[in-house]
């Protein structure tokens, strides 16, 4: 059954349990290129990373699923997992504004009634972007409409543009266009320029491209549980295969512990002064006293404290969390757009 978006909440509330349900329904989420017709009627498709899935995805996403609504069609959008550029970094680690589960949750939000979520693979990347058209565009969508970005680009070597779209659309029976490019507070939205912002710390500004305040999801995980020993009890997400955007100690809210965002102060990082390793999210959340362990929670950033330090000793440390904490509740103690303001939007 198609995923009807909703707009009760601005539609970005990755704690919804129908998102769970989208991930596991077969008849949304697809991921091979081959395979039979996804739309027999027809669709409207829209193509891209869609890595934070802000404003400037939503123009092209809103597009698609209103002249999928005018024609009486499937509004589908494809993306990639790997990314692109995550795939041609070779090992080099490359941040991400969201992670599969949460874009995949996005897009459904968005309007899309499916996601042909392409595997990133050599095979993929040495695809022409004619074979593309004609395997994914033409006999996997059967697409009628196609949506794309400014500049967007596809097919081996990046040689496919709108212009062989277009083209290609001619010989197949499809239209093709541009979105023209989102633009808010002096220039083009872009992930690359929501994922700059945050890591200068400037989260108001990241926000209001988009759309929400920058969230990490996950389900919470036994850790060390040396927090609780210390007086500040964490809930703990592991980030697996994704590399943050951001890194340190910050004022957060995190949402899906009851009806309203709680405040909390997280630290994201190794912890240099217990000798970890591995990155992980700790929230302690303010005033709660609760089990967390295998909840799904979404951990909102709200402004950046300082850089993760390695202290000389746990009474040390202790000693600056409870600066932390203090000054995290002084920020939060103010009146702060949430996640779903209209001032976001």
């Amino acid at each position: 059954m198609p995923f009807k978006a909703s707009r009760k909440r601005a539609g970005f509330d990755f704690v919804h349990r129908s998102a769970i349900a989208i991930l596991r329904s077969m008849n949304t989420l697809l991921r091979d290129a081959a395979g039979p017709c996804l739309a027999p009627h027809g669709s409207v498709v829209c193509i891209g990373a869609f890595d934070g899935v802000h404003l400037g995805h939503r123009a092209v996403l809103d597009r698609v699923r209103e002249r999928a609504s005018v024609l009486g069609l499937a509004s589908i959008a494809i993306s990639f997992e790997p990314i692109p550029r995550t795939f041609f970094a070779r090992g080099t680690e490359v941040p991400h504004l969201t992670s599969a589960r949460e874009k995949i949750a996005a897009l459904m939000q968005a309007g899309m009634q499916r996601v042909l979520l392409l595997r990133f693979n050599a095979a993929l990347a040495a695809m022409s972007a004619e074979d593309f058209i004609a395997r994914v565009l033409v006999a996997r969508l059967a697409a009628r409409e196609v949506w794309v970005g400014e500049g967007f680009r596809f097919g081996h070597a990046r040689l496919g543009d709108v212009d062989l779209l277009r083209r290609g659309g001619r010989s197949y029976g499809f239209a093709a266009d541009e979105v023209p490019p989102f633009e808010r507070a002096g220039g083009r939205v872009s992930s690359s320029r929501v994922r700059a912002l945050l890591a200068a710390g400037n989260f108001d500004a990241a926000a209001r491209l988009l759309g929400r305040r920058f969230t990490i999801g996950g389900h919470v995980v036994r850790g060390q549980q040396l927090g609780r020993k210390l007086g500040y009890p964490t809930a703990n997400l592991r980030l697996g295969p994704r590399v943050a955007p951001i890194g340190g100690i910050f004022a957060v809210r995190v949402l899906g512990v009851g009806a309203q965002a709680r405040p909390g102060v997280a630290s994201l990082g190794v912890r240099p002064t217990v000798n970890g390793t591995e990155p992980l999210l700790e929230a302690h959340l303010f005033d709660f006293d609760g089990d967390l362990y295998g909840k799904r929670i979404e951990v909102e950033f709200v402004q950046k404290l300082r850089d993760e330090e390695k202290f000389a000793n746990l009474d040390v440390m202790v000693k600056q969390i409870d600066r932390d904490a203090a000054q995290a509740r002084a920020i939060l103690r103010d009146p702060q757009p949430s996640a779903l303001s209209p001032e976001f939007q």
